[in-house]
C-alpha cells in the first residue's frame, strides 16, 4: 500500500509535462495513479501546472566609467617681454605734438593664440594686436605710465611688463602764440590761433586824414596844419 502511494506521488510530481493523470483503487485496495491505461472507474486528477522560476542573483549596478578629461595644454610662457621704445623715464619733445610710437619685444615670439595690448595710465589703449608696435597720439603734457601685456583670446593676461613713466613736454597755446605770433592767415587755422581770440579789426574812418588836425581837442587849441 505504501509503495503504491509513493508511486502515485512520484507520478503526480513528474506528470507536470504530461497530458492527464488518473487514479483509482485496485482490487487489492491500493490507490493507483497512472497517466496511461486506466479502468473506466478511474478519476481524472486535477493538477495545477507548476511554474518553475529562477531567481537571478543580485547584480550590482554597473559602474559608469567616466572618460578621463584630456590633459590641458600648458600655457606658453615668455622669457622676455619688454618695451624697447620709448625708454623708461624718457621724454617726448613738443615737436612730436604729443605723439609717440611704443614698441615692445617678446622672447619667444608671440604665440598664435595670443595678442599684444598697450596699457596707458592704467587703462587699455586700443584693441589687442599681433603687432608689438602701437601709435599713441595727442598725449597731454605731463607724465604718463606705459605698460605692454600679452593676453590670450579670452582676454586673460599671460605676461605684463613693469609700468614705466613717459614725460611729454608740450608748449601751452599761449607759449606757442608768443613764440610765433598769429597772422591774419593763421586765425582759425593754427590751434593756438582760434577765431575767438582774434582781435577786432579797426574800421576805416570816413573823414580825411588831415581833418582831425583842424578840430580842436577837448580843452586845447587846434593843431596847426603842416605845409
Amino acid at each position: 500500500m505504501r509503495s503504491a502511494v509513493i508511486l502515485g506521488l512520484f507520478l503526480l510530481c513528474t506528470s507536470l509535462v504530461r497530458a492527464d493523470v488518473y487514479t483509482w483503487i485496485d482490487a487489492e485496495g491500493n490507490r493507483v495513479f497512472s497517466d496511461g491505461a486506466h479502468p473506466p472507474r478511474a478519476t481524472r486528477v486535477q493538477i495545477t501546472p507548476q511554474i518553475n522560476t529562477m531567481h537571478q542573483p543580485d547584480v550590482a549596478p554597473a559602474q559608469v566609467v567616466t572618460k578621463p578629461e584630456p590633459l590641458k595644454k600648458a600655457t606658453p610662457r615668455y622669457d622676455i617681454l619688454r618695451i624697447l621704445f620709448p625708454l623708461a623715464d624718457g621724454h617726448v619733445g613738443d615737436n612730436n605734438a604729443g605723439n609717440v610710437i611704443v614698441t615692445a619685444e617678446s622672447e619667444p615670439k608671440l604665440h598664435p593664440d595670443h595678442l599684444y595690448r598697450l596699457v596707458l595710465n592704467g587703462q587699455v589703449y586700443g584693441a589687442g594686436s599681433t603687432s608689438p608696435v602701437f601709435e599713441v597720439t595727442n598725449l597731454d603734457r605731463g607724465t604718463h605710465q606705459l605698460a605692454v601685456e600679452i593676453i590670450d583670446v579670452r582676454g586673460r593676461i599671460i605676461e605684463r611688463t613693469p609700468t614705466q613713466p613717459l614725460h611729454v613736454q608740450r608748449m601751452t597755446l599761449a607759449q606757442k602764440r608768443k613764440a610765433q605770433p598769429c597772422t591774419a592767415a593763421d586765425w582759425g587755422v593754427r590751434l593756438e590761433c582760434p577765431l575767438a581770440d582774434k582781435p577786432a579789426e579797426e574800421k576805416p574812418s570816413l573823414l580825411p586824414s588831415w581833418l582831425p588836425n583842424l578840430l580842436p581837442s577837448f580843452g586845447g587849441e587846434a593843431k596847426p596844419t603842416p605845409y
